[in-house]
């Protein structure tokens, strides 16, 4: 494999560095070659979160999770429409119940806000997340 990041990821400088979006391009990049090296037909392979240890399938869905929810608190922060979709969110929320839980005390997730069963399945990924789904800038 390739070095990961220079910093903790869970406690990421405060200076973004002099082009944010060539560091966003060459971290997605090295996430695509890492997982385009696993064996699809692996029963488990590493993982750096809790269970530490997971289909392929569901570990690249957790680097998914990630970005996709990082990217509906970008565009919702600066006015954008929601990047999350029904069809997205259903499968992040599905990984999401698996490594959410165990990360909660050290801070990566808010605790979960209460499902009211309303909107769709990127207001339940959201509120699991501890995001209000509602929120505006």
């Amino acid at each position: 494999g390739e070095p990961g990041p220079s910093f903790d990821p869970f406690d990421p400088p405060a200076d973004p560095g002099a082009d944010p979006a060539a560091e966003l391009d060459d971290a997605l990049s090295r996430s695509a070659r890492a997982w385009a090296a696993v064996d699809r037909d692996a029963a488990e392979v590493a993982t750096p979160v809790p269970p530490n240890r997971m289909s392929p399938w569901a570990g690249s869905t957790a680097c998914a999770l990630d970005a996709a929810v990082h990217a509906w608190d970008i565009a919702v922060a600066t006015g954008q429409p929601s990047p999350l979709t029904p069809e997205l969110a259903g499968p992040l929320l599905e990984v999401a119940k698996q490594i959410v839980d165990p990360l909660r005390p050290w801070g990566a997730y808010a605790e979960a806000l209460r499902d009211d069963a309303s909107g769709d399945e990127a207001d339940a990924l959201l509120r699991y997340l501890g995001r209000d789904p509602h929120w505006t800038a």
